[in-house]
């Protein structure tokens, strides 16, 4: 029986590999010493799963930014202005820098160009690059890293699993830059992947990891028909007899996660692959389908491990589902996380000031291949003491988790009725009452919450947290930073100002701390893209609000002009995506837990005198089902729980919301029924073409499509700003149009946020005289 693995975090448990990056986009350090940290952070991962017993290592997990990039990188399909070209105007080989300007729009190397456009990988918090593909495109092995990857491990003695995303979820991912069907580039695109999998046989490879996560959408027939021919073709060429002697035999295991994949099973079982994973996790009742289903010599490849989140498995409860099964696949049965580890932090051994009983409910990406060992322990009863152990520690983890209910909490979700998720008026009387109120002009300029968080905010608050400096000198440096940052805004002319967020650490980590039923660690850090990484808190008990947590420093920047400080909030539905939430009640229970808190402190808000609240819910979409079918349940409490947060206050307030990095038309009805006054949308990396969606749907209410792309260096123009804003007044009407960028600007100086930010309200400016 062996013990599997998907994928491992790369960033390190430092995150390493987010300041060597950082490091070298800013000058500070050479590719030479970037390649050297990485390739010590890949050495240093290996080793520990190989020490967990993982008998084929991943490789091909680990990217410098992302990993689809990288495999667009490998196929040879990257965008070609970001190319570097010879003095004929020939592409030049794609290298580091290329996949920077990809992703950043600028490298430290060669010319600046437009960023591609970046989303969300499925249900999740991680971000991908686009891949770009146009009409006729021919892929070819273009990027040499996994091949070098495969080399790396094989010289410090493991076998390697290479893991690649496969290529009709590739495909489904992509975006086209024309309109025709991205199916007629499956040819070309499994012809290139037959050639990496013959690269890898000639390597020595013997097993390959294709990911299909597509398999638990609900394809259409045409997409179905196009995974049974890629991997009729794959298997086609692998076995064929010009391609047999060129090293190993390749076996694929087909791997698909985050979904059950049981509504397509029929099929999915006759794919001619050497081994299936299944999630099991998400999806427990897909197991005997698919194991009564499995062919003699395939390999059933079990995620019961959750990869998504960080609590202690029931190792007693799992091994007990499984012992009959295994006993009959004997070594046909692998053990696996249900997916990649890349959605957890990297080990538990770092954090040193949790308290050990809550520490003992944990278990990070290190930790869970230690629980895929001790598991298999338990089904092949190889070591009675161990065995005895886990049994004991698993009782005393449902003893503690027993004691997670406040009855308080619990009564007010159970006294809720309908009318506490509705406004008294609809939005067409409130706008009329928060216009005549707040007398903002044509195309109102905002920004979406936060300012630069400069090394002086950083290590004013690391100061205050250590106890370096009391309570009331950190809350006066706070407001003179915020002092300075509505007098920026005022000097630039915006219309709806902000307080900039310097005493926020994180979005969701900031309300998390001043919650009841939250914990946090110290160094639980998770990729979301590129170098960003975030910690998301621990869920553990029921929530609730004790006190207000932002009144006082945002009545005070209001008090500081006679224009608009919006209120910022974290959304219910954001706190719990981005939260390692508990798994003994259900998340939409969960939900309006801490929408109610939310709900508390946008009326106290009110109280204070502020007009306008923005409740941020970035993360919406990603809560969403992988199977179409299963949405309704999801988007009905997720749009309930955001209403019940904002409907406390009386129609003349306004309540904005904030969304990004999403695709927006198959949810768009749900977000209309959010009911929120005001949306601020990213739609700059893809020119406006997110607002198909709301010009299709005729969004009812008013809407700010971002005007320039937060996440890379390069300042827009004012040009390209009015060319952007003028886009989005063919799409929606100019009255609903607000001006705003993408999303908030922590991770910017004020170098590069000021200028953008004075282009942006002169291009408005300009487009006011125009379009009024």
């Amino acid at each position: 029986m062996k013990i599997a693995n998907l994928g491992f975090p790369r960033i390190g448990r430092q995150r390493e590999l987010k300041f060597a990056l950082e490091k070298y986009w800013r000058g500070e350090l050479t590719q030479a010493e970037l390649v050297q940290v990485a390739d010590e952070l890949k050495r240093t991962h290996w080793q520990w799963q190989a020490d967990a017993g993982v008998e084929l290592i991943p490789v091909g997990d680990f990217a410098y930014y992302d990993q689809v990039l990288t495999l667009s990188a490998t196929l040879n399909a990257l965008p070609a202005r970001h190319r570097e070209k010879d003095s004929q105007g020939n592409l030049l080989p794609i290298c580091l820098d290329t996949l920077f300007r990809v992703a950043r729009g600028r490298a430290p190397s060669g010319h600046q160009a437009c960023a591609a456009e970046m989303t969300k990988y499925f249900n999740t918090n991680y971000h991908y690059q686009v891949p770009e593909l146009y009409e006729g495109q021919q892929f070819s092995i273009g990027f040499e890293q996994i091949f070098d990857e495969v080399t790396q491990a094989q010289q410090l003695g493991h076998q390697v699993k290479p893991v690649l995303l496969g290529p009709v979820s590739y495909l489904h991912l992509s975006k086209t830059l024309s309109s025709f069907d991205k199916l007629s580039l499956l040819p070309s695109l499994v012809k290139t992947y037959a050639e990496i999998l013959q690269r890898f046989a000639a390597q020595g490879v013997t097993w390959v990891q294709l990911d299909e996560p597509v398999l638990g959408l609900d394809l259409s027939p045409q997409w179905q028909q196009a995974v049974q021919w890629s991997y009729a073709e794959l298997n086609k060429e692998l076995n064929s007899e010009q391609n047999g002697s060129k090293g190993n035999k390749i076996n694929l295991l087909l791997a698909s996660y985050y979904a059950s994949i049981a509504h397509n099973q029929a099929w999915v079982s006759e794919l001619p692959v050497a081994g299936l994973h299944i999630d099991l996790v998400t999806a427990p009742e897909q197991l005997s389908l698919f194991a009564s289903k499995l062919k003699q010599d395939q390999v059933l490849s079990l995620g019961v491990i959750n990869g998504r989140n960080v609590w202690a498995a029931d190792l007693p409860a799992i091994s007990t589902s499984l012992a009959k099964l295994v006993t009959e696949l004997e070594d046909r049965a692998w053990l696996a996380p249900s997916c990649s580890l890349l959605h957890t932090p990297v080990t538990l051994e770092t954090e040193t000031k949790l308290a050990p009983e809550l520490k003992a409910q944990l278990a990070f990406a290190k930790e869970k291949l230690q629980e895929l060992k001790d598991l298999r322990v338990l089904l092949l009863g190889e070591n009675s003491g161990r065995i005895d152990d886990l049994i004991t520690a698993n009782l005393s983890l449902r003893k503690l988790k027993a004691q997670a209910e406040d009855k308080a909490v619990t009564a007010r979700v159970a006294a809720l009725t309908k009318g506490d998720s509705e406004r008294n008026l609809a939005y067409g009387e409130r706008i009329k009452l928060q216009r005549a109120s707040l007398k903002l002009p044509l195309l109102p300029t905002t920004s979406i919450g936060s300012f630069p968080q400069t090394p002086a905010i950083r290590g004013l608050r690391s100061r205050w947290r250590k106890g370096e400096i009391t309570e009331s000198a950190y809350q006066d440096q706070i407001r003179q930073v915020t002092q300075d940052s509505i007098k920026r805004q005022l000097d630039i002319g915006i219309d709806v100002l902000v307080h900039g967020e310097a005493e926020r650490n994180d979005m969701v980590e900031y309300f998390g701390e001043q919650l009841a039923g939250f914990a946090f660690t110290e160094f639980a850090w998770v990729q979301s893209y590129g170098s960003r990484c975030v910690k998301p808190p621990l869920i553990y008990a029921d929530v609730s609000r004790p006190t207000p947590m932002t009144v006082d420093i945002t009545s005070y920047a209001q008090s500081l002009t006679s224009k608009p400080v919006k209120g910022m909030l974290t959304g219910p539905v954001t706190i719990l995506h981005w939260s390692f939430a508990r798994e003994d009640i259900s998340r939409e229970m969960i939900a309006k837990q801490i929408a109610l808190a939310i709900r508390d402190e946008v009326v106290d808000l009110e109280r204070a005198g502020i007009r306008i609240i923005q409740i941020d819910e970035p993360a919406f979409r990603e809560g969403l089902p992988i199977k179409a079918s299963d949405w309704d349940d999801y988007l009905a409490w997720a749009v309930n729980a955001f209403r019940l947060s904002a409907s406390g206050v009386k129609d003349s307030t306004q309540i904005h919301t904030h969304m990004c990095y999403s695709e927006f038309n198959e949810t768009i009805a749900a977000i209309a029924a959010m009911d929120a006054d005001v949306i601020t949308i990213e739609t700059s990396r893809s020119h406006m073409d997110l607002l198909d969606a709301f010009e299709d749907f005729h969004y009812p209410n008013d809407i700010g499509p971002g005007v320039y792309d937060i996440h890379s260096p390069n300042t827009p123009t004012e040009d390209e700003i009015v060319a952007l804003i003028n886009k989005a007044a063919t799409k929606i009407p100019v009255k609903q149009l607000w001006v705003n960028p993408d999303c908030g600007l922590k991770t910017r100086t004020w170098d590069e946020v000021e200028p953008a930010l004075k282009n942006m309200v002169a291009a408005t400016k300009t487009l006011r005289r125009s379009l009024a």
